[in-house]
């Protein structure tokens, strides 16, 4: 079992940054790519990002191309996302997942992927 807990969001201007964090706690999360899904209301769930369980290979999705980055420190059981340029489109309902990866060169922004989810954070950007 894996236990998500993001943290990190809240309430910023277009074009500010916020850091959005994911702390996993019950066995390591070395052997699980990570992603970084969201909801905004009314629509679906969509995958923003994820990382490789080696750190080595991310995705974005193309909206946020550029503008987020994603990483992970496996030692302090950690993913990161770096989100810079934010606009209102940003606004949504942050959540952090893990699904079993390793050995895999790639990850996918699929919620089917994953298999632990946190309860998420809000993000939200006013114009």
């Amino acid at each position: 079992q894996v236990q998500l807990v993001e943290s990190g969001g809240g309430l910023v201007q277009t074009g500010n940054s916020l850091t959005l964090s994911c702390s996993a706690s019950g066995r390591t999360i070395s052997g699980y790519a990570m992603g970084w899904f969201r909801q905004a209301p009314g629509k679906e769930r969509e995958g923003v990002s994820c990382i490789t369980s080696s750190g080595g290979t991310t995705n974005y999705a193309n909206d946020v191309k550029g503008r987020f980055t994603i990483s992970r420190d496996n030692v302090q059981k950690t993913v990161y996302l770096q989100m810079n340029s934010l606009e209102p489109e940003d606004t949504a309902v942050y959540y952090c997942a893990a699904g079993w990866g390793s050995g895999r060169t790639m990850c996918l922004l699929q919620t089917n992927e994953y298999d632990y989810w946190g309860q998420g954070t809000q993000v939200t950007v006013s114009s």
